[in-house]
């Protein structure tokens, strides 16, 4: 059976601020750091140790990019991580409120966006939907993923691998960052259209779970609805500064490539949505009839256990008048006068003969037999 399931780790509680002097002191800054590197001219040239190491970094190579990737951090991380970078206060307070919708919020010369990652779980038929953050300012990039996905090892591979797309800057990897979300939403739409097509069979079939689970797929295509949504207006907005920001035309026509296939996501998910709906009113249709279909079986039931009845009745009834005569002449009274009578006998069988007769016609009549 399905059930609908998210990816996205719920964050730690901010521990609490205590004027107590006997309080635990905070622990050291250890950042969960996936990956700290230092790029120059589209090459790394740097590992620093931490993010205050690659903050003065960055101080000392005006024209270096810093490319940070933190999984799943504590708030005093992010904390920390502000101070050094100077983050914007909403932005950081998003980061770790966290379930935020897609979007991009421009804090002066900083971008902050945040992405709906999404992917399928083939064995057990769910889409799992994690939650990633990136800080853009004019040297540095900041990742912070709450999921598994997207992989952003990857991402940073193709970068290395490219220096020439690298050494574009910030704007290159919000793109390859985009790219990757963006494409790995493909498996996601094969996998929901290989669930649609396994429940058209079951609606058709006549299962009885299948409304269960068009409404938990239900579910599942409206978070993945509201995750690419935004995303084509978000690239617009991207495309449309590109000039303001930096980045050159290969770099648009690269944002554009990412919006068409974002574009034919929306699409795909639209039309998973009102197939959905289209199911329901199948479903619903088709449960109907059968429930008609036994209605009218039971009806047609109930209609003959009547005649049959009526038949009963009727003939109860016949063979009822004889034993009431009987009954009447076989009580042992002396004064009865017809008991006496020569034509006694005669006279009760003609009675009883009469009244079924009459009876049999009455019930005859009335189709009752």
């Amino acid at each position: 059976m399905r059930s609908f399931r998210r990816d996205s780790t719920r964050r730690e509680e901010a521990p609490e601020q205590s004027m107590d002097p006997r309080a635990p002191e905070e622990p050291p800054y250890r950042p969960t750091v996936i990956d700290n590197a230092i790029y120059c001219d589209g090459q790394r040239v740097d590992n620093p140790g931490s993010l205050a190491d690659a903050f003065q970094r960055l101080k000392q190579m005006p024209d270096s990019l810093a490319w940070i990737g933190l999984y799943r951090p504590k708030e005093w991380e992010l904390v920390k991580l502000a101070e050094e970078f100077e983050l914007h206060e909403l932005a950081l307070e998003d980061a770790i409120v966290g379930s935020q919708r897609p979007k991009a919020d421009r804090y002066g010369d900083m971008l902050f966006v945040v992405l709906r990652a999404a992917r399928y779980l083939d064995d057990v038929e769910e889409v799992a939907f994690g939650e990633l953050h990136v800080f853009v300012g004019p040297n540095y990039v900041i990742t912070v993923r709450h999921a598994e996905a997207p992989d952003l090892q990857v991402v940073r591979k193709r970068m290395e691998s490219d220096p020439e797309l690298l050494r574009q800057g910030p704007q290159a990897v919000l793109y390859a960052i985009l790219d990757a979300v963006v494409d790995g939403y493909a498996p996601v739409v094969a996998g929901l259209q290989k669930d649609l097509e396994e429940i058209e069979v079951q609606v058709f079939g006549g299962d009885p779970s299948v409304s269960r689970r068009v409404y938990e797929l239900s579910g599942e295509v409206i978070e993945f609805q509201r995750a690419t949504a935004p995303l084509v207006r978000m690239i617009d907005g991207f495309i449309a500064g590109a000039q303001k920001y930096g980045s050159n035309e290969e770099l648009q026509t690269y944002l554009r490539d990412v919006a068409d296939h974002a574009i034919t996501v929306n699409e795909r998910v639209a039309a998973f949505r009102q197939m959905l709906q289209d199911i329901l009113v199948i479903n619903s249709t088709l449960v109907t009839q059968a429930q008609n279909a036994e209605m009218a079986k039971m009806t047609e039931a109930s209609i003959r256990q009547g005649e049959e009845v009526k038949k009963i009745s009727a003939w109860a009834a016949i063979l009822f008048a004889p034993t009431l005569v009987g009954t009447i002449y076989g009580m042992n009274f002396d004064h009865m006068p017809e008991t006496h009578w020569a034509w006694g006998y005669p006279f009760a069988i003609l009675l009883m003969g009469i009244v079924c007769l009459t009876l049999y016609l009455v019930f005859k009549r009335r189709d009752w037999l």
